[in-house]
Order: C-alpha cells, then sequence, then structure tokens
C-alpha cells in the first residue's frame, strides 16, 4: 500500500499521490494522483490495483544497472514503415531498456537524417522525446535531480563506460 505525497509509477506517468478517497458507490478506495508534469490533473485508481498499473519507483541502484546496460542495448534493426508497431509494442511492456532502445533507434535514425541532409523524422522525434520524458521524469526523481542535470548525468555516465 502506498502512501500520501509518495511518488509513483501509473502505467508510464510519475504521479505524486495526493490522497485516498472513497467511493461509496462501490465501496472501494482510490488512490488520487497527480502527474508530476501536470498539476492540472487527477487520476483516480482502486487500491486494489487488479490491473498492475500502478507501482513504486525503481531504486537508485535499478537505475544505474540500467545505465551501465545502455551501451549494451541494440537498436531497433526494422528500418521500414513499421518501426512504429515496434516503438508502440516496446512502449506498452513498461520496460527501462525497452525505453532505452526506442530512445538509441530514434536518436540514431535522426542523426542518420540529419548528416544525409534530410528532414528529421516527425515519429522518431515524437517518440524519442516521448520515451525520454517517461525514462528521465521518474529516474530525476529516484537520483534527487532536476530534469534536464539527469539527462547529462545519464548521457556522461554512457559516455564513460562506452570509454572503457
Amino acid at each position: 500500500m502506498f502512501k500520501i505525497n509518495e511518488h509513483v509509477v501509473y502505467k508510464r506517468d510519475v504521479c505524486k499521490i495526493k490522497g485516498i478517497k472513497h467511493n461509496d458507490f462501490n465501496n472501494l478506495d482510490y488512490y488520487v494522483l497527480a502527474p508530476i508534469d501536470d498539476d492540472s490533473l487527477t487520476i483516480e485508481v482502486p487500491m486494489q490495483n487488479k490491473g498492475g498499473h500502478i507501482r513504486a519507483l525503481i531504486s537508485k541502484k535499478e537505475v544505474q544497472t540500467i545505465i551501465n546496460e545502455i551501451p549494451n542495448i541494440s537498436i531497433i534493426e526494422d528500418h521500414g514503415r513499421m518501426i512504429e508497431n515496434e516503438y508502440k509494442k516496446l512502449l506498452s511492456t513498461g520496460d527501462h531498456l525497452d525505453l532505452v532502445k526506442i530512445i538509441k533507434t530514434t536518436h540514431l535514425r535522426n542523426q542518420e537524417r540529419e548528416a544525409a541532409g534530410k528532414k528529421i523524422g516527425e515519429k522518431d522525434s515524437e517518440y524519442f522525446k516521448l520515451t525520454e520524458k517517461i525514462l528521465y521524469n521518474e529516474f530525476s526523481l529516484v537520483l534527487g535531480m532536476k530534469y534536464e542535470d539527469t539527462k547529462k548525468y545519464v548521457i556522461d555516465k554512457v559516455e564513460n563506460i562506452s570509454k572503457k
């Protein structure tokens, strides 16, 4: 059971538990969640959480393990029109390594386009921004850093690992 003011991940969004509310109609208790990047929105989730859509944040140790694994994560090989389906599939898993795979693939594809003098891909850019937001929102809270500082921290760590 989570506590008020605790941070959790609901589906893909990092949220703060603002309260607990009882619904007399169905006699269930609900967490009242507020996504950290949208204070105007509140989400009510049954405390029983039978769908498994709410989870605790990962630990600092898990963040470090993921960062250490980044250089070994392969990119998506399918560069055809079906790549968006692969992005959606990986995004739906909720796995941090799958998010990294999307980030690495979209970043590389856009770099290749720029190098060839082509326009950056709109879908790749959208998925890059979305997966970065999902990953770094959680990492920044766990590491106690600002979002932008977290991005720099991860990039620096990966570069140092890659040099070894």
